[in-house]
């Protein structure tokens, strides 16, 4: 899918005065004030604009929201930027749904200024905490309801959803996964997928680390996970293939290690593919939502986080089958939708969520040592 490009109204466009009377009025920007004198791009807070009513306003005004790397079947993105659209009549220009947190990044650096960029960022743990120079603090209405653990305290990122690794596989093609070492058979020559880079993507970071916890590595010592990658080639079985849904209908990627919540969502289209959560390497991450300083929509990019923390968006990201950050919250106050969060899967045993400065030490030995293992 192509990035959708925006029509920008350049300087130059302008009109006799005649005609400029009988224009429509000129939409707010993001360097004018809101109505409490606050810059809409630097607004922390629906106060700011005087009130959620008011900064529904400033975002239709605005008339449009730039999301990207989002994938209409990841976490029920699709639903959620209908709902989000439908409600508000904000038109959402969806690019590059199958790209990488650090596509996310590099897009905002190479169009900063255009009206293209990123208005709002939804990254994997490391190249969040990498880049939280580039994001604008925002506290939603329902910030108190999220744990202090899944949240910077100025609301500079915010965590949204979250899973398990796991390895997906297509019991028509391949033998059933009962363990990491498996992967390592004749069986799975040529067929085994991770999704992504794990120096640039945080559902292949997570990959690594679990496979790392097989064999016998910690949070704190993940290259056991690369040497079995650099095993995994050396076998043959390593496949070079960024896995998406059309590769795993199609059979091209019959092995995908990816969060739990994406495989299982191919078993509704593929009755075949089952999904296999390691009993001794369970690893859980949440990613990381985040506006861009430089959001060429400040007040829409706010506007979707609100909806996104709301009781209707987190139920949104349940029918996804990932577990909503406000889940704990919203199920002491009743309004989680149980029938959703009863579908995502409740693991027995302990269970591994690195800390920032696990994840950091973690990134750099992944850019020091990933490329050396796999070429």
């Amino acid at each position: 899918m192509k990035k959708t490009r925006l029509l920008g109204i350049t300087a130059a466009a302008l009109l006799v005065a005649g005609i400029a009377a009988c224009a429509p009025p000129e939409k707010k920007s993001d360097g004018e004030q809101t109505e409490s004198g606050v810059k809409a791009s630097e607004a922390t807070s629906a106060e700011d604009f005087g009130g959620m009513d008011a900064l529904v306003e400033a975002a239709k005004n605005e008339g449009q929201l730039n999301v990207i790397a989002l994938p209409p079947d990841w976490a029920n993105y699709g639903a959620i930027i209908k709902a989000f659209s439908d409600k508000y009549g904000i038109k959402v220009n969806s690019a590059q749904p199958d790209a990488a947190s650090q596509d996310e990044i590099n897009a905002a650096t190479q169009q900063k200024g255009k009206s293209t960029a990123p208005d709002v960022f939804d990254l994997g743990q490391s190249v969040a905490l990498a880049n939280t120079a580039m994001f604008a603090p925002y506290k939603v209405a329902t910030f108190d309801d999220i744990p202090a653990a899944y949240k910077d305290a100025d609301g500079t990122w915010v965590n949204d959803y979250g899973g398990y690794m796991s390895i997906g596989f297509d019991s028509a093609k391949v033998p059933p996964v009962a363990d990491v070492n498996d992967l390592l058979k004749g069986e799975y020559n040529g067929k085994v997928a991770l999704n992504g880079d794990p120096t640039q993507a945080g559902a292949a970071f997570s990959g690594v680390l679990m496979v790392a916890l097989s064999q016998g590595g910690s949070v704190d010592d993940i290259a056991p996970g690369v040497e079995f990658f650099r095993k995994l080639k050396a076998a043959g079985n390593f496949l070079p293939v960024d896995p998406t849904p059309a590769t795993i209908e199609s059979g091209q990627t019959p092995v995908v290690i990816d969060w739990n919540y994406l495989n299982a969502a191919e078993t509704a289209k593929l009755p075949t593919w089952q999904v296999f959560v390691p009993s001794n390497a369970v690893v859980a991450g949440y990613y990381y939502q985040a506006i861009n300083k430089d959001a060429p929509h400040p007040a829409a990019a706010r506007l979707w986080q609100e909806f996104l923390y709301s009781d209707a968006g987190q139920n949104l990201y349940a029918a996804g089958g990932v577990r909503p950050v406000r889940a704990d919250k919203m199920m002491q106050t009743g309004s989680i939708d149980k029938g959703a969060v009863d579908k995502i899967p409740v693991i027995d045993g302990p269970v591994t969520v690195p800390t920032p400065d696990q994840t950091e030490k973690a990134t750099k030995y992944l850019a020091d040592n990933w490329a050396k293992a796999i070429g």
